[in-house]
C-alpha cells in the first residue's frame, strides 16, 4: 500500500489547489455547495493525475533507474510491481471518471481530455523541445477549466487564465533549468529533450516569462472584479514580485527546484509570501468590496 500511494505522487497533488481559483476569484468561498462541488473536483483530478503519473512511471522504468532520486520510485526500485500498476491505473481511472460524470458531465470530458493529454506527452509529446512544457502549461489550465465547469461562475478574469499558463511555463522551465544543473552530462540520458536545451537558453526564456508575468498580473489587478470598485489589488503586486524573484533564486542557487512542489513545501520565505498574498487577495475580495 505504501508503494501504491507513493505512486500516486501526493507532494504533486498540490498543483490542484489551482482548481480553487475560480471558487475564490469568483467570491464564492464561503458558500458551502459550491466549495463542495470544488473539493470533490480537486480529489477526483488527484487520483486522475496520480494515474497519469503512474502510467508515466511504466514508461519511464530505464530513464528513473538513471536519475540519482527517481530510481527510488516504487515502480523503477521494483517494490511496485507492473500488474499491480496497470491494476492500480484501470480501477483508479475508472471510479474517477464515474465520479467526475456525477459531479458533471463537462467535467469528465475534460478528465478524459487531460489524461488523453498526458499519455501523449509521456509517450510522445515530452520528447519534443519546447511542446513538452507548453504541455505541463496547458494541464494547468485545464486544472483551472475544471474548477470553472463545477460552479456557475459569475465573472473570471481571463488575464488569469493567461497567468496560470505563465506561472506553468515559468516552473517548467526552471525545472528543466535545475535538471541540466542537477543532471550535467548525463542529462540526456535521463530526459532526452534536454539535449536540445541549455543554461544559457532557458535562462532567457526564464527571463521573458518573468516579464510576461509581471505585466499580466499588474493588467489583472487594474480590473480584477466589478464589486472591486478601485484598484486595491495592486497592493499583492510586491509579494508576488517576491515569489517569483524567490523561485527565480532558488533555480540559480541549487537543485531544489527540479522539483516546484518539494520547494513550495520546503522553501518558508516562499510559504510565507504566499500566504501572506492569499491572506491580502481574500481580505480585498470577501471584506473590502
Amino acid at each position: 500500500m505504501k508503494a501504491i500511494i507513493e505512486s500516486l505522487r501526493p507532494r504533486q497533488w498540490i498543483k490542484n489547489s489551482v482548481i480553487f481559483a475560480g471558487l475564490i476569484f469568483d467570491g464564492q468561498l464561503n458558500r458551502l455547495d459550491p466549495f463542495l462541488r470544488v473539493l470533490a473536483a480537486v480529489l477526483i483530478f488527484c487520483f486522475i493525475s496520480g494515474v497519469t503519473y503512474t502510467i508515466n512511471d511504466l514508461l519511464d522504468i530505464k530513464s528513473d533507474q538513471m536519475h540519482p532520486t527517481k530510481k527510488l520510485r516504487p515502480i523503477a526500485s521494483g517494490r511496485l510491481s507492473k500488474q499491480t500498476a496497470i491494476l492500480l491505473i484501470v480501477v483508479l481511472g475508472l471510479l474517477s471518471l464515474a465520479g467526475a460524470y456525477l459531479l458533471s458531465p463537462y467535467l469528465a470530458l475534460l478528465c478524459v481530455a487531460y489524461t488523453l493529454l498526458m499519455l501523449a506527452y509521456s509517450k510522445w509529446l515530452k520528447k519534443v523541445m519546447i511542446i513538452d512544457v507548453m504541455i505541463i502549461a496547458v494541464g494547468f489550465v485545464l486544472r483551472v477549466i475544471a474548477g470553472l465547469l463545477v460552479i456557475q461562475v459569475r465573472y473570471f478574469s481571463p488575464w488569469l487564465l493567461v497567468l496560470t499558463t505563465l506561472l506553468a511555463l515559468y516552473l517548467g522551465f526552471g525545472k528543466r533549468l535545475s535538471e541540466l544543473n542537477l543532471l550535467e552530462s548525463k542529462a540526456g540520458a535521463h530526459r532526452q529533450v534536454l539535449n536540445g536545451y541549455s543554461v544559457s537558453l532557458l535562462n532567457q526564456y526564464l527571463v521573458v516569462i518573468l516579464s510576461g508575468i509581471l505585466i499580466t498580473y499588474c493588467m489583472y489587478t487594474f480590473n480584477a472584479h466589478p464589486d472591486l470598485n478601485n484598484q486595491w489589488m495592486m497592493l499583492t503586486i510586491p509579494l508576488v514580485l517576491y515569489g517569483v524573484f524567490r523561485y527565480m533564486h532558488l533555480i540559480q542557487s541549487g537543485t531544489k527546484a527540479a522539483a516546484p512542489e518539494d520547494v513550495l513545501l520546503g522553501d518558508r520565505p516562499l510559504q510565507v509570501a504566499i500566504f501572506l498574498w492569499g491572506v491580502v487577495v481574500i481580505a480585498l475580495i470577501y471584506f473590502l468590496r
